[in-house]
């Protein structure tokens, strides 16, 4: 019952307030006046506590609120559950009063309602009377209050700690640190995408700093936990940059204590003159080339490709790891390995002087290139020499009389090289780039690859080692991964003429070509020109590559495969798509990196070459800087011959933003600019 004088509480802003009933307004609504005079006009069912035994003034209610909170103390709560959770009774605030206070006063009985209704712990309203919740209940809120309490404080250090870190302070994370470090990383890789923005939103803006995407990345920058040039796509993807330190432990295990080698009795190739070729910064050395003179006159070629199975087993940690990367990714600041470097530049490598297990393939070919007989051996080798492509390239062009083997490894890939192009093989022959950056990242260098006959030599025989692979599997009805490619549909003789020859014609015969395709059923690849095909030279860097090991070196041992064709299936599908999500990760990086080459070098005069249109009709054409092998998209205000030479000079570069633009420049602010 509502009468004049009534002391009511209702809520405002979802606090507790105390009023005195005034008047009725209207049929259903009342006038209620607090403290300060202040008239409000509420429904019954908004008052959430009354008095009515007593009738007060509003000039009443500080000193009855000063009564009521002298007996507001939540500690009291626990002993009360106690007692009534052993009795099994219920309460309402008349009664808890009188449990608490022995006595049941207005303020007293206010009070008790203010503990009743205000606690989330001890007992549960239900209808006018409290109940005390069971022990369990009780022990679970405590634990999650005690929980939200520690992440409060823990959100608090780390607050503390950035905001120390922003003024040079050196910081030491901790393990609790890395939810938020996390979610703000996540933002600034991913942005609106990232699975814990809210997190990483709430943290920076506690911090006072941008809550966007560049927000979290400048302050990661700042608090040196990330590099300026901080590699976002590798970040996006799911490529793992560390090995788990239990895996490292197994790796250095296995250098020491080698698994017994099934292939017990390897051929023993160690008496021939074995060369590696390679790039001077390779650590992970997986093949090698021996030429033999057979007494028939005839010469047999030997493809001696790293054995890391003799260190791996199917299905063990090792296995396991390489598959889940399937690759190694190679970047312009170094490379990440599909196997631990101790065991990948260690034993697994063909290490200059040192006895090797290998995979080797003998191979002897006909006047035409052809293959006219193969074998495949689990072996034993040591590598004579390590040399690099301008060593060999060298060597031949002085003709040193010394190494007649390296001059018939070369005169064979000739002839293969000519057999394969009668077969319908395609030539590319565009500029590629290798772009290395120091460890400071303030040096950037770009070089041109240069299709020498070195590369060209290792590429035939790494090649025909895949297409003796591909024959012993088809032969053999193996389950391992082919590589195929569908025919392109190439421009025609009278489309290719009309193009100046060179860079045009062959990015305009690119552009036609197909994406390569993997499978466990041999079919023919139309750039190589072979009728099967399977890649086995890289199985230190290659998943793909390591399953065809597997299965090969089973069956020459006569041993049951280890992957059945559904196996194999599977993984080599999981394996494609997880080595084209790593290309994509190297051509993203590559590109920042050129970008950022060419901001650094804004002011030099590049010469370039307009290889094809892109969208005519807006100006915009594909250029290539000719001293950089490097393809850009340039906008042009004039009409540019396909194959003309130009001069341009970057105008805008922004790597992170992937955005380049270039001016052209006449031949007199060419000269000015180098004067």
């Amino acid at each position: 019952m509502v009468d004049k004088g009534t002391l009511v509480e209702f809520k405002q802003q979802g606090q507790p307030r105390l009023g005195v009933v005034d008047r009725p307004e209207g049929k259903k609504n009342w006038v209620v006046i607090d403290e300060r005079g202040q008239s409000y006009t509420l429904h019954p069912r908004e008052f959430t506590y009354q008095v009515s035994d007593t009738a007060f003034h509003p000039s009443d209610l500080p000193s009855f609120l000063q009564a009521a909170k002298a007996h507001i103390d939540p500690s009291n709560l626990e002993v009360a559950w106690e007692l009534l959770s052993e009795a099994g009774e219920s309460t309402d605030p008349a009664s808890f009063a009188l449990l608490l206070f022995s006595e049941q006063q207005p303020p007293q009985r206010y009070a008790a309602h203010r503990l009743l209704s205000e606690d989330k712990i001890y007992f549960k309203q239900k209808g006018d009377r409290y109940e005390p919740r069971p022990s369990a209940q009780v022990e679970e809120l405590l634990h999650q209050i005690e929980k939200q309490a520690q992440r409060q404080q823990e959100s608090q250090a780390f607050l503390d700690k950035v905001r120390s870190g922003l003024q040079g302070d050196s910081i030491e994370w901790s393990k609790t640190d890395r939810p938020r470090l996390e979610a703000i990383e996540k933002l600034a890789a991913l942005g609106d995408e990232a699975n814990q923005r809210a997190l990483a939103v709430e943290t920076l803006t506690a911090l006072a700093q941008d809550p966007t995407q560049a927000g979290a990345f400048d302050l990661l920058v700042k608090l040196g936990l990330w590099s300026l040039h901080e590699n976002l796509s590798l970040r996006r993807s799911q490529i793992p940059t560390q090995f788990p330190e239990d895996l490292l432990v197994m790796a250095q295990h296995r250098i020491t204590n080698p698994p017994p080698d099934p292939h017990t009795e390897r051929l023993d190739l160690t008496h021939l003159k074995v060369y590696t070729v390679d790039d001077e910064s390779t650590r992970e050395i997986d093949d090698g080339l021996s030429g033999e003179l057979l007494d028939d006159g005839r010469h047999r070629l030997w493809i001696h490709i790293a054995d890391p199975t003799r260190w791996v087993e199917p299905g063990d940690e090792l296995d396991l790891e390489a598959r889940r990367r399937c690759t190694t990714v190679y970047l312009p600041t170094g490379m990440i390995p599909m196997f631990p470097l101790e065991l990948a530049a260690g034993p697994m490598s063909l290490v200059q002087g040192s006895t090797c297990c290998a995979l080797s393939f003998g191979v002897i070919l006909d006047e035409r290139g052809d293959i006219e007989e193969y074998s495949i051996h689990a072996s034993v080798i040591r590598p004579t020499y390590r040399l690099t492509y301008e060593d060999v390239d060298e060597m031949l062009d002085l003709g040193i009389q010394a190494e007649p083997e390296l001059h018939a490894i070369a005169h064979w890939s000739q002839v293969r090289m000519r057999w394969r192009e009668t077969q319908g093989a395609i030539s590319i022959h565009m500029p590629e780039s290798s772009i290395k950056v120091s460890e400071a990242e303030d040096d950037i260098i770009i070089d041109i690859l240069e299709d020498s006959g070195a590369r060209q030599m290792v590429a035939e025989m790494m090649i025909l080692a895949g297409e003796v692979a591909a024959r012993y599997g088809q032969e053999h009805n193996l389950a391992i991964p082919f590589r195929s490619q569908p025919q392109p549909e190439l421009p025609t003789d009278e489309e290719l003429i009309q193009l100046p020859t060179g860079w045009v014609r062959d990015c305009a015969i690119r552009r036609c070509m197909t994406r390569s395709e993997m499978g466990i059923v041999p079919s023919r690849h139309a750039t190589l020109g072979l009728e099967s095909y399977s890649q086995v030279t890289s199985p230190i860097r290659r998943y793909t590559d390591l399953l065809a090991h597997f299965q090969l070196k089973a069956h020459l041992r006569g041993d049951p495969l280890p992957f059945s064709s559904s196996e194999m299936t599977e993984l080599t599908q999981g394996a494609s798509n997880a080595a084209y999500e790593a290309t994509l990760v190297e051509r993203q990086t590559k590109r920042y990196w050129a970008l950022e080459f060419l901001r650094r070098n804004q002011d030099q005069v590049w010469d370039a070459m307009m290889l094809r249109w892109l969208r005519e009709d807006d100006g915009l054409g594909l250029i290539i800087l000719e001293d950089l092998g490097l393809e850009l998209a340039m906008r042009f205000n004039r009409d540019v011959a396909l194959g003309e030479r130009l001069q341009v000079r970057v105008s805008h570069a922004n790597p992170r933003q992937d955005v380049i633009r270039f001016e052209e420049v006449t031949m007199e602010a060419a000269e000015t600019s180098v004067a």
